[in-house]
């Protein structure tokens, strides 16, 4: 069924130029609801511009937000006291027994260089006291590492064991006198067997106080340590430091030879306090 010539309008084209025309036919009833069309587009175009406002609007008010409250947070974190994470009791103990072992280490091998058996501890953390209650781990090994410190320096300064590894040929006390056997004299040190050119080493850190020929004892080397002791090496072949010199235990100062006052060759030694010679069989070991 074709449709009425009434129910078709014909809309006509006109370019600027008006040398060309087009037209177009188009049901009449579109034509009227044209304006229905144009406020239905508008009112779309209005909800979407208005939904996009909207959308803006509340991302900056989640911005504003968000910003406030990292102010907030940063102005808490400059109130609220740090809380300090708590030490770690048992790295600390660890930490005390290892700083032990090196002391033992140092200690023991200060005692090797004497020519003396190194010790070991059984236990750690200290006795109890007096009221049976134990000290804390931490304190205990406090003051057990302090007293280590005073110990390793001690050991090291201290005159202790061997100049030479040896057996004795004389000892400290009255004896006879190897040159007139009628006679008794005072030995003041021990005599270390040895054969000519071995090695002498120092049996404690010190300064080398004198060096050189000292009548009856040859060549002689005294050092001086702490507490007001002194050692001294007599019979040197040959004297390897110089007065004033800072020496360490096990080092080596001289030779052993049979210089001086000497029936052959040996080495003199002896421990002197206050400058008085006292025995040195009481430094050769840590037992006496």
């Amino acid at each position: 069924m074709k449709s009425k010539t009434s129910d078709i309008s014909t809309v006509v084209i006109i370019n600027k130029n008006q040398q060309h025309t087009k037209s177009l036919q188009i049901k009449t009833k579109h034509l009227n609801r044209l304006k229905h069309y144009a406020w239905s587009i508008a009112t779309v175009v209005a909800v979407l511009g208005g939904l996009v406002f909207y959308l803006h609007h509340k991302s900056a008010a989640q911005e504003a937000e968000n910003l406030q409250l990292q102010a907030q947070i940063a102005k808490l974190k400059g109130t609220v006291p740090v809380i300090k994470t708590p030490v770690n009791t048992q790295v600390t103990a660890q930490s005390y027994i290892q700083s032990i072992e090196v002391k033992l280490k140092t200690i023991n091998e200060y005692l090797r260089r004497r020519g003396l058996k190194g010790f070991t501890i059984k236990g750690t953390g200290g006795d109890s006291n007096k009221e049976g209650v134990k000290l804390p781990d931490t304190e205990a090994y406090s003051l057990y590492d302090d007293y280590l410190k005073h110990l390793t320096s001690t050991i090291a300064f201290t005159p202790m064991g061997y100049p030479r590894i040896s057996s004795f040929t004389s000892f400290f006390g009255y004896r006879s006198d190897p040159f007139n056997s009628e006679h008794a004299e005072f030995h003041p040190g021990i005599d270390f067997k040895g054969n000519r050119g071995d090695e002498v080493k120092c049996t404690a850190s010190g300064k080398v106080v004198f060096a050189g020929w000292a009548g009856g004892y040859g060549n002689c080397i005294r050092i001086k340590h702490i507490n007001d002791l002194e050692t001294l090496y007599g019979h040197l072949s040959k004297i390897e430091v110089k007065v004033g010199q800072q020496v360490t235990v096990g080092d080596n100062i001289g030779k052993v030879g049979s210089t001086g006052h000497s029936t052959g060759t040996h080495l003199h030694y002896e421990v002197r306090k206050n400058g008085r010679p006292i025995n040195p069989v009481n430094f050769l070991t840590l037992n006496k």
